[in-house]
């Protein structure tokens, strides 16, 4: 079932029992991020929060979706297409890992790449331009380690650090049911190792641990950061292609991209 009501913002698919694909509907860009809502016994999870243009909690209240259950935002890096909406979340309730807690907390808009132009957005909030637009800093109320497990009752989803992408990056493994929500860590598109704290290294690291979980048959489904979601096989040939492909002159290329990428970000968040 989807739904996307005229002029509402969100759209939304449910995929299974508890579990919602939410996306931005005038957002009209690659950048898109997904958002997902984990619905436990106990607990509600939002995994990533979108740009923040229009108020995501307010909108799965008025859908009855969330509401009687105390309500989680977990971003699975700080980058602006999916922290942005975070300062919408009450304080206290939001989750990041612990790396880039600090630069949320600032609201430090090169380490959220925060790159939006008005022609991605198709029906902006009045009175909205894309040259304010600035993630809003957020003090989150916990901060995320390796390991831990986010309890929402009668789900249990573990916390897997994997940067590359993004020095805090991370992936949610739900072992039970075999998912596996894995941020911009790997999604059907061409991997982003070249922006402000990316690490090919560590990325390549992050891409064999994900590995390892399929050896053990772990994961069953992927739930990306953006695009559709995809199965262990899919995830086994994003893994390993980036592994195979980031070498030398990789390594090379990606350091001249992303000295570019960094020059223009600090340009265009002048001021923000």
């Amino acid at each position: 079932m989807a739904d996307g009501a005229d002029g509402e913002w969100f759209w939304r698919q449910r995929l299974a029992d508890g579990l919602y694909l939410i996306r931005e509907r005038f957002y009209e860009s690659g950048n898109r991020a997904n958002m997902w809502l984990v619905q436990g016994s106990e607990r509600d999870l939002v995994v990533d929060a979108g740009l923040g243009l229009s108020s995501l909690p307010d909108y799965l209240e008025r859908a009855g979706l969330t509401g009687s259950r105390p309500l989680l935002a977990l971003a699975t890096h700080i980058h602006f297409d999916h922290a942005g909406g975070l300062h919408h979340f009450p304080a206290g309730g939001v989750a990041v890992h612990r790396a880039e807690a600090a630069a949320l907390s600032r609201g430090d808009n090169l380490e959220t790449v925060t790159w939006l132009s008005g022609s991605e957005v198709s029906r902006p909030p009045p009175g909205w331009t894309a040259s304010s637009y600035r993630v809003r800093a957020v003090q989150p109320g916990r901060l995320l380690e390796d390991g831990d497990v986010i309890e929402l009752g009668d789900r249990q989803l573990t916390v897997l650090h994997t940067p590359g992408h993004s020095r805090g990056s991370i992936c949610l493994h739900e072992p039970e049911r075999g998912l596996l929500f894995s941020g911009d860590t790997v999604y059907q598109g061409a991997l982003i190792d070249w922006l402000p704290h990316s690490n090919i290294n560590h990325y390549k690291e992050s891409c064999r641990r994900l590995l390892k979980l399929l050896d053990r048959g772990q994961v069953s489904t992927v739930l990306p950061g953006h695009f559709n979601p995809f199965g262990p096989d899919t995830l086994h040939t994003l893994a390993s292609d980036y592994i195979a492909q980031a070498g030398l002159w990789h390594k090379v290329a990606t350091s001249a991209i992303s000295c570019v990428a960094s020059i223009a970000l600090r340009a265009n968040n002048l001021g923000r």
